[in-house]
């Protein structure tokens, strides 16, 4: 029994005798025999109340006559009662009319004797002990009763309360197959994880074909990489696959505002793994508990996080890999980690889980159009192609919105149309039809996103547009130009970013060509240029003044696109790189709008087939703008 448990044990005795005190001091009548005085058992006598007495040398032990109004029925009801009411009645109306008297010296036994026959009172040789009876239902009944209502509620108020359980871990085991477990075939676009995972299983299932040579098996594998990516679908294909124990949890699950908690449930994890090895325990989110210690160093005070993440590492030491207990861990921060977590004896293997190339996308929609009736113009190749950068997730999501799309406009099968048309709601958000938008501001929006997709599509460098609409989307879009390249790309030279900044500055640029002035619609466009030339002079070292260096105080941004910080050196440097960035985006824009001049009649045109049909697709664009 637990330390809690003793401590809520005695506080509840403790409070039941009280009570029980309290009860027998103020309401002393209700726990036994009642004691008269000698002129008040004269009295009942001579008043016929008393039915018997026993006469011994220094008490008098008597019982009163019951009342008539007793019944064995119900009063207000009239109904009668239970055969085990009647009975505990009858035995609680026998201890209330037992009493005991003190006997008198100068009181003579004739005297008595006299008395008690003249009235019709029994005089037995023999008196009955109802003590123990009377201790029995007064004393031990009640406590054997209030223990059981208090085991009750103490257990229906553990199956909720997390209280009671803090130092306990939360992982959920999965030790038997699901009716739908998650397989290998499952999991799409990873296949080099998936073999590295595979391998695990097959380790723990066969043991000796991988340590017949000496080698041990690795006691950690961290899966690492973007958000989306199927790190923790890959772990439950594990757990689908494999025939042992799978422990899953979170990071978080470790912390509790209460100190000590996380690490107990680190020790207590751990001991339920050796348990029922060999088994596999999943963190989800590691980097929960395992920031580096450095970085948030707690001097003079207490770190419950630090705590927790020590305990862990002194648990990853602590047992033999022999005995098949895997740590599975995920995140998507691992420059965050701390160095102990990541050294060989703990995590000995980090799986990158990329982004999926051409090939992984497709395979991707593969398998999240099983369940879904395809209509007969669906090119799955073609939507890899149009979902460059997408992680599983969003394609996921993509495979979603079509079929619901598909169901909104009554489709018997979920068409090539209701595929591209989800591909825009997710990059750029929902159609807003029903948007007012006054003719004038149409007319920008028009000749805007006309500029961009002609400077786009004459510029070398810049991604191929697809489709050009004038439709609200999303917050603040009141148009967009889909841009997107024909095949994955890794490395671009410098002509092909400054043709993505040329085609970025073609919206502002044709408005200032037709209208004479600007508006307010190319900000976010220049919020992307301004980025991308100063990660061109800063990170790439395309910078004329000062080439090939690099200012970045990190080497790597991270998964989730952290901004990297810029190395300050001087005032000049500064300076420098202000008025380089100037410079190249004035001499972009320069380009950008004499591009359009030449174009005028282009962009006239395209404008006009904007403002009637709002919507200009790939192939109508081409018969526009002709051949480059």
């Amino acid at each position: 029994m637990k330390k809690n448990d003793k401590f809520s044990i005695y506080y509840f005795l403790t409070i039941f005798f009280l009570i029980l005190f309290l009860d027998s001091l103020f309401f002393p009548g209700r726990n036994g025999s009642q004691v008269l005085t000698y002129d008040r058992f004269i009295q009942k006598v001579d008043s016929g109340q008393v039915s018997r007495v026993l006469i011994e040398p220094q008490k008098i032990i008597g019982e009163l006559k019951s009342s008539e109004k007793d019944t064995t029925h119900n009063i207000e009801t009239n109904a009668p009662s239970a055969p085990w009411r009647i009975k505990l009645k009858e035995i609680e109306d026998q201890i209330a009319r037992q009493f005991t008297v003190t006997r008198l010296p100068e009181v003579k036994d004739d005297e008595l004797l006299k008395r008690l026959l003249k009235n019709d009172v029994k005089i037995v040789g023999k008196y009955q002990d109802n003590a123990l009876r009377n201790f029995f239902l007064n004393w031990v009944l009640p406590i054997i009763f209030f223990i059981a209502l208090w085991g009750f509620f103490y257990k229906k108020l553990g199956e909720g309360n997390p209280m009671l359980s803090i130092g306990k871990n939360k992982a959920k085991i999965i030790a038997e197959k699901p009716e739908n477990p998650v397989k290998f075939d499952d999991v799409a676009g990873i296949d080099e994880a998936v073999e590295e995972v595979k391998e695990l299983v097959d380790f723990l299932k066969n043991p000796k074909k991988y340590t017949r040579l000496g080698g041990k098996l690795p006691k950690g594998v961290l899966l690492v990489g973007p958000p989306g990516t199927g790190k923790t679908l890959l772990a439950k294909a594990v757990a689908g696959e494999a025939d042992v124990p799978f422990f899953s949890l979170s990071g978080s699950d470790f912390v509790e505002m209460f100190v000590g908690v996380g690490a107990a449930r680190v020790r207590d994890l751990f001991s339920e793994a050796k348990k029922n090895a060999p088994c596999i325990i999943f963190i989800d989110e590691i980097d929960a508990i395992g920031k580096s210690r450095a970085n948030t160093a707690v001097y003079g005070g207490y770190d419950e996080r630090e705590n927790t993440l020590n305990q862990l590492l002194v648990e990853m030491d602590g047992f033999d890999a022999s005995i098949g207990v895997i740590i599975m861990g995920a995140t998507n921060r691992p420059e965050v980690l701390d160095p102990a977590l990541l050294r060989p004896g703990r995590f000995d293997r980090q799986v990158l889980v990329d982004k999926p190339d051409l090939k992984g996308r497709e395979a991707i929609f593969r398998v999240h159009t099983r369940k879904l009736k395809l209509g007969d113009d669906v090119d799955l190749k073609r939507l890899a192609a149009q979902t460059p950068g997408f992680a599983g997730a969003e394609i996921a999501n993509v495979c979603n919105e079509a079929a619901i799309l598909a169901v909104r406009k009554n489709h018997d099968k979920v068409m090539m149309s209701d595929f591209e048309e989800a591909i825009e709601r997710v990059i750029a958000g929902l159609e807003k039809k029903n948007k007012i938008i006054n003719e004038k501001e149409r007319k920008i929006v028009a000749y805007h996103e006309s500029g961009h997709a002609i400077v786009g599509y004459f510029t070398d460098g810049a991604d191929e547009v697809q489709k050009v609409s004038i439709v609200p989307r999303g917050i603040g879009a009141l148009g967009y130009t889909l841009q997107m390249p024909l095949e994955d790309r890794y490395l671009m030279s410098k002509e092909e970013l400054l043709g993505k900044i040329k085609g970025l500055l073609g919206g502002r640029a044709a408005e200032e060509l037709i209208f004479g002035e600007i508006s307010t619609g190319a900000s976010n466009d220049l919020e992307k240029v301004s980025q991308l030339v100063k990660n061109m002079i800063v990170v790439y070292g395309m910078s004329e003044k000062f080439p090939n260096i690099s200012l970045v105080n990190q080497s790597s941004p991270g998964f989730l696109g952290n901004p990297q910080g810029i190395e300050r050196r001087s005032e000049y440097f500064e300076q420098i790189i202000d008025q380089e960035m100037a410079e190249i985006i004035n001499s972009c824009y320069k380009d950008a709008k004499q591009l359009l001049s030449d174009k005028k009649e282009l962009l006239e045109k395209m404008a006009k087939i904007l403002l009637k049909k709002e919507v200009i697709e790939r192939k109508e664009i081409e018969e526009i703008l002709g051949k480059k």
